[in-house]
């Protein structure tokens, strides 16, 4: 007698993948967050009933589960992504940013079974970027411990794996090919 296996959709596993979710993350006031739009996208409803639903709960969403962003932090993020403005017909309303414990909330107050797998998805996406965060933190730790015991020996090394591990500067942009009669390596 062989047990049904959930299927992806039921066990929220692939509904979404990670990778999409991860790039709706963004970090605002010191916080992980998602916008309310992306949420919507996900969730396939439209912004402004998922908007509609958290102001008839509003109870359970205080200010560290959820806030409304100010005209600055809109205007950065309109230049980043895309964020309709209400001057081509798009939102009215800032937006909100949904930190993890918000989004986990919503699953509460949107009655859908997507939401609530789309959810799952979210909080495993969350957790992952955690680990992910946690582990080059201590490899860092690692190796500013080395570098500090064995800094003359292997400096070489030491500077290599700190370009390696370095974040990529997206204002400096490397170009193949011939720049003044020498080749730049990337």
């Amino acid at each position: 007698m062989s047990q049904k296996q959930p299927t992806t959709e039921e066990s929220g596993s692939q509904i979404v993948p990670a990778e999409i979710i991860v790039n709706k993350i963004y970090v605002l006031r010191g916080r992980k967050v998602m916008l309310d739009s992306d949420l919507a996208d996900l969730y396939q409803v439209q912004t402004k009933e998922l908007n509609r639903q958290v102001r008839r709960n509003i109870n359970r969403f205080p200010s560290d589960f959820m806030f409304q962003l100010a005209l600055e932090e809109a205007s950065n993020l309109r230049s980043q992504i895309v964020i309709s403005s209400s001057s081509y017909g798009g939102r009215r309303y800032l937006p909100l940013a949904f930190t993890e414990q918000g989004v986990a909330m919503l699953s509460s107050v949107l009655h859908s079974k997507r939401a609530v797998q789309v959810n799952i998805a979210i909080m495993r996406a969350f957790v992952k970027l955690r680990e992910i965060l946690s582990t080059n933190k201590e490899l860092t730790e690692k190796l500013k411990e080395m570098e500090r015991r064995y800094d003359q020996k292997f400096f070489k090394i030491f500077t290599a794996l700190n370009l390696l591990m370095a974040p990529d500067n997206p204002s400096e942009k490397s170009r193949i090919g011939f720049t003044e009669n020498k080749l730049r390596h990337i």
